[in-house]
This record gives C-alpha cells, structure tokens and sequence, in this order.
C-alpha cells in the first residue's frame, strides 16, 4: 500500500492540478462580469443626476417715431419706471427699447431746439410687444397764435382784449368781435376783455401754447345796468372860479380827483360808477389864482 501510495499520491496532485487549472477560468469570468456589472451601474448614476433648466424670463420691445424726422432725427429718448434706459432714435425719428420686463414705463423725448407733444407718454408692458408710442416735435424758434371771438357783436365789437402771462399785448376786437394775437411762443398766457358798459363771461381765460395755434378762445357779453351818482353842494361863501370833486372807495383818503376841468356850477354827475361799490366823495373850491379850499364834509353814496 506505501509502495501505491506515490502513484495515488501522483494521481491526486495531477488532479489537484486539473482542478486549479478549470477554476481560474471561472474566476476570470466572475470578475469579468463584476466589472460589466459596476460600468452598469455607473452609468446608471451619471443618467440619473442630469437636470433640466428653467426657460429663461421673457423679454419684450418698446418702440415709436418722433416726427417730422427733422426733429425726431437724434433725438434722446428715456425710459423711467419699471426699467431706465436710454435710446437715441434713427433718422427717421424711430426709435426701440429692447429686453423689457413686463410693467408701467414712461417714454420722454428730448432734442435740443425743439418741443413735443406730448412731452411724455406712459406705456404698459404686459405679455407682448409695445408700439406706436409716438411723439410730434417742433421747432421752438417756432410762433403760435391764440385767437376768438366776443359776442354779440353790440358787446364784442370794440372791446379792448389783454394779453398776460408768457407774453403782453393788448387789441382791439373787429366789427364781429373777432381778435387775434400773433406770434407767440410756446407758454401759459390770460386773455382778458374789457369795454365800458359790459361784462364778460368769463371774466377770463388761462391758454397753454404747446406747438400748436389756440384758437376759439371765447367770450360772452353781458350788458350791464348803468349806474350814476349825482352829487350836489351849497356854494362858497368866497368868490370862486370853480370846484373840484374828488372820489373815493376809502372813507377819509385816497381821493381822485374826477373832473378834468372846474365845474362851474353847484352839481355833478359821476357816471363812472360801478355796480354794488361803496364811493366817498368830497368837493373843494378853487379861486381865479388856482388856490383850492380845503376838502368839504364827505358823504357816501353805496352803488346797488
């Protein structure tokens, strides 16, 4: 049996290296489909930790002419409110804000030597493009003119009209009653009427020029009940050459004196009066070398 024992011994070893031999394969493949498993698997994590982006905000236009082109050409164009921006418009007075946000803006055009209308514009961005915020320039050597007409004709014809305000002048209504002032700038101005005898409506009228004539500036004429005082003194005990009356709205000071030459006689009618006025009148007597009494007694007469 010891004798046996190498051939059994060499069997069992050359058995022993059969068996080593048939299990590398087996463990090469287990690590091969190890590896195949664990690329799997990464990739699997690489795939799952991609994201998608939000779309960004949208973004939206603004746009408008400035014309004539003369004045719209290179002229300065802002933006204020929900953004500030600034853009300068092309020669055809065009002009674009782009990448707006959704919200209320206000549109200012500005160029040396010229005005617009309107001097500024709002415009709300909301889910689609602006357009059409358009302006109107003029030059502002440029002269405008502010005209109407006082009726009826009794009460406008004749009337004296003032002008005040950016500019004065004064005229003179035609047989119609029709006026105009010429020339004028752009501004704020009052036109006024007045003739003795009426009253107007309105008393008067606030224009505002902005590039553009302001006619139909308007009045009506109310003729207004006359009013006189008559006034009366005793004669002065002193020879004299004549009187001199004097009015008032004050009692006792600022007297004017109303007749233009001596009054002859013992009386005089003030035909200047005023409806619904308070007048204080006082005389004085005035001898052939022009001295001139002290004031007589005041009276008052209260015109209804």
């Amino acid at each position: 049996m010891r004798l046996g024992s190498p051939d059994q011994g060499l069997g069992q070893a050359t058995f022993l290296r059969k068996s080593s031999f048939r299990m590398r394969p087996a463990l090469l493949m287990t690590g091969l489909i190890t590896t195949i498993a664990l690329s799997w698997g990464c990739s699997g994590i690489t795939s799952g930790n991609s994201s998608t982006q939000p779309p960004p905000p949208q973004a939206y236009n603004l746009s408008g002419t400035i014309s004539p082109a003369a004045g719209g050409n290179a002229a300065t164009v802002a933006l204020s409110g929900a953004a500030s921006a600034t853009a300068t418009a092309n020669s055809s007075g065009s002009y674009t804000f782009t990448g707006l946000a959704n919200g209320t803006y206000a549109v200012t055009p500005s160029h040396t030597g010229y005005t617009f209308s309107p001097t500024s514009q709002a415009a709300t961005v909301s889910g689609a493009n602006v357009t059409g915020i358009n302006f109107t320039d003029a030059p502002q050597s440029a002269t405008y003119a502010i005209s109407g007409t006082i009726s009826p004709a009794a009460g406008g014809s004749g009337a004296t009209v003032t002008l005040s305000g950016a500019a004065g002048a004064t005229t003179v209504t035609n047989a119609s009653g029709g006026y105009s002032f010429s020339g004028l700038a752009n501004g704020t101005y009052t036109v006024t009427p007045s003739d003795t005898g009426y009253a107007y409506s309105p008393a008067s009228m606030n224009v505002t020029i902005n590039a553009a004539n302001f006619p139909a500036v308007n009045f009506t004429a109310t003729v207004q009940q006359a009013h006189s005082v008559a006034l009366s003194w005793i004669a002065s005990t002193s020879t004299v050459a004549g009187y001199n009356v004097y009015r008032s709205t004050v009692s006792g000071t600022q007297y004017a004196k109303l007749n233009s030459s001596l009054v002859g006689v013992l009386g005089y009618t003030d035909v200047t009066v005023l409806g619904g006025t308070l007048y204080y009148y006082v005389t004085t007597a005035v001898d052939a070398s022009g001295n001139e009494s002290a004031h007589s007694n005041e009276v008052a007469a209260n015109v209804p």
